[in-house]
């Protein structure tokens, strides 16, 4: 059975990018969020077995989100987008329990690399 993987980025196009790859490598994308709120609300509701989520976003950003979602669920996996020169958020990223992060742009290898590294 494919895992199935909830994304989470307000920029259409960035989610589309992704999707994208993960469907050509076998993964099912069981939902799309464009904000921390809307990744909370799929959550619950698709229960995915991991999460890809942008830090940056409008309304309810992807820290929030994150702790927000693992509140709910502590053994929720998730991994963070983030572009360039945003160490410090993937720091607080990573100590509110987020499994891994990937920068912006994307290279479809290293997000593989990630999915497979946190679904072990």
């Amino acid at each position: 059975m494919a895992n199935r993987i909830l994304v989470v980025d307000d920029a259409a196009f960035m989610r589309m990018m992704i999707k994208d790859i993960l469907v050509k490598n076998g993964f099912e994308v069981v939902g799309e969020a464009s904000n921390g709120q809307e990744a909370i609300e799929k959550y619950k509701e698709h229960q995915p077995d991991l999460v890809l989520m942008d830090i940056t976003m409008p309304e309810v950003d992807g820290i929030t989100s994150l702790k927000e979602i693992k509140k709910i669920d502590p053994q929720a996996k998730i991994i963070m987008c983030s572009a360039m020169g945003q160490q410090a958020m993937v720091i607080d990223a990573i100590q509110a329990g987020a499994k891994d992060f990937i920068v912006k742009p994307f290279q479809g290898d290293r997000v593989l690399e990630a999915i497979k590294k946190t679904l072990e």
